[in-house]
């Protein structure tokens, strides 16, 4: 019952929101304002303990010695049985028009045997893109949110302590050349395409920047010229047009979770006449085993006879409902709901109406 009652304030407060209507930078992405994945391999280092076992990781031992000898020490032939160092990879976005000097987060993984990278340290790590240039340098220290506590018998773990990050930890070191403020066309990619946003988006806008500044090509995209617009470069009209409100058109949708009852409602979701009746079915098996004994001063010996009662009874409809057309699936909830319908219930109730096509919209069962 409770996944329903989240569920109507869902349904309820939206509606409120929308008739505001959502910033256009929260509804679409703009061409060429993106950030670019970086990656690295690095080690990590003053662990407790809880590093790499170097025998089942040699690539931890080769990365030690390579990098110990960039600092000038020879280990050549040397064996490693050191537990305080772990092999990782370090990930992080470079952000949209991210300068040198400037910082971002970074992400460290173990990929060895390590237990855990609490307390560690990360030494200097280039991290690439894919055009294979490095473009930042992560170091420092790893905050990890996971424990881990083992005993002879037994070992239990609380979250992932063998992953964490490192807060400001990269530091860019190349720029991606693109000079954003000379373009003369832009698009703007919509993150759910729909034939109704986009036509609101392009009126908006030209509403906005002057008559023919966007086209609509598509469900997810506009084209907009830049110089129509009256606008110095594309970032001061991008400035302009971000915040515009716009009130999206979505798809009726409805998404179930089985497993935890839950149950989403879009806001255009129609349902037909349709009858509705939940049934029980209940199987009864008894066992009564008799005991038979033999007749006084009579040869013979106790037998135990099964005796097996079973019935099946068809309870009456737990709910019938007649459903008129044209009704929302939120007041067929509500009416199912004041019956005492469960959540799962409820959804084998929603399968069986879209089963019936009395359901006019996309059923997504998670």
């Amino acid at each position: 019952m409770r996944s329903l009652l989240i569920l109507f304030a869902f349904l309820v407060t939206p509606g409120l929101l929308l008739a505001q209507g959502v910033r256009l930078k929260d509804l679409a992405n703009f061409e060429g304002v993106r950030g670019n994945d970086l990656v690295g391999y690095g080690l990590v280092v003053g662990l407790d303990g809880t590093g790499d076992g170097l025998r089942n990781a040699p690539f931890t031992e080769d990365i030690m010695s390579n990098i110990l000898e960039r600092l000038g020490v020879n280990v050549t032939g040397e064996q490693f049985r050191a537990k305080n160092v772990a092999a990782v990879i370090v990930t992080g976005q470079l952000h949209p028009f991210a300068r040198a000097g400037g910082r971002i987060d970074v992400t460290v993984s173990a990929i060895g045997d390590a237990t855990s990278l609490r307390g560690g340290t990360l030494v200097m790590t280039p991290l690439n893109a894919a055009d294979g240039q490095i473009y930042a340098v992560a170091q420092g220290s790893i905050i990890a949110g996971g424990v881990a506590a083992e005993g002879d018998a037994a070992r239990t773990v609380q979250g992932v302590p063998t992953a964490g990050s490192i807060p400001s930890g990269a530091i860019v070191e190349r720029e991606v050349e693109f000079d954003f403020a000379q373009m003369p066309n832009l698009r703007v990619a919509l993150k759910t395409p729909d034939f109704s946003t986009a036509y609101r988006i392009e009126r908006a806008i030209n509403l906005a920047a002057g008559a023919g500044t966007a086209t609509m090509t598509d469900s997810g995209t506009i084209a907009i010229d830049i110089g129509r617009s009256g606008q110095r470069s594309a970032s001061h009209f991008l400035a302009q047009i971000e915040n515009l409100l716009i009130e999206p058109d979505t798809i009726a949708r409805v998404v179930v979770d089985q497993r935890s009852g839950t149950i989403v409602i879009s806001e255009n979701v129609r349902v037909s006449r349709v009858a509705v009746a939940k049934g029980n079915l209940t199987l009864t098996v008894e066992e009564q085993p008799v005991v038979v004994q033999p007749n006084p001063f009579a040869e013979g010996e106790t037998v135990v006879v099964p005796r097996s009662s079973a019935q099946i009874q068809n309870a009456p409809p737990v709910s019938l409902a007649e459903v008129p057309g044209s009704t929302t699936l939120s007041d067929v909830i509500t009416g199912l709901n004041a019956l005492g319908i469960s959540p799962n219930d409820l959804i084998d109730i929603l399968k069986t109406i879209k089963a019936a096509g009395a359901l006019h919209a996309e059923f997504v069962v998670m």
